[in-house]
């Protein structure tokens, strides 16, 4: 069998083979999924998934990046809204969304997936991981902090501790995605956790 014949063209589903790829590695961890697994899984041969990615690691690490990048445009978009109750539902109800996508486009929550307990000499997944969440807090944080400034929370608001506890949601809900709650269970726990953090700020400014 020829080399053309064993792997598909150039022009395949970019997409598609991430998708795939983001699968074992999210099961498996990096060390745990062979360049066997990844080229059966992909239907390309190894010469192909090294021209489109470079080598295994350069395929983790852009399996990472795409899947992790879109928790911090969540971030980004919701700390655009001008209430800062509507920031804090956005972050904990489009995170779920995130979290629980079809599987048929979406690899699953990567945050506590075996991903977390490897690395590869290209991407230091905790390192990334604790940027990415440091750059999340600070946003959030920042945010924050301009709703007091604002007078949309009190004065005596702790901004910190406010962060620190819609963050600790957050990972809550990441958490019992990865075990497997439904989707509707999680946003009712969201919007739960987002009435009662609103109760807490309404108290706070009467």
């Amino acid at each position: 069998m020829t080399e053309r014949t064993r792997g598909r063209p150039r022009a395949f589903d970019r997409d598609r083979a991430i998708l795939e790829a983001a699968r074992l590695f999210w099961r498996r961890g990096y060390s745990g999924t062979s360049t066997r697994a990844l080229t059966a899984a992909l239907g390309l041969s190894t010469s192909s998934l090294y021209a489109a990615f470079g080598s295994k690691a350069g395929l983790f690490e852009e399996t990472v990046r795409t899947y992790a990048e879109r928790y911090r445009e969540i971030y980004r978009q919701a700390v655009s809204e001008k209430d800062i109750r509507t920031v804090i539902e956005r972050i904990l109800t489009d995170s779920v969304h995130e979290f629980t996508q079809p599987s048929d486009a979406h690899p699953g929550c990567l945050i506590s997936s075996a991903v977390m307990t490897d690395s590869t000499s290209t991407l230091d997944t905790h390192a990334y991981f604790a940027e990415l969440h440091g750059s999340n807090d600070q946003i959030l944080l920042a945010r924050i902090e301009r709703a007091i400034q604002d007078g949309q929370l009190a004065a005596g608001t702790n901004a910190a501790a406010l962060t620190g506890f819609v963050q600790s949601v957050w990972h809550g809900l990441s958490a019992r995605s990865n075990l497997g709650a439904a989707r509707e269970d999680l946003i009712d726990a969201a919007r739960l956790a987002h009435k009662l953090i609103c109760r807490q700020l309404a108290s706070t400014t009467s």
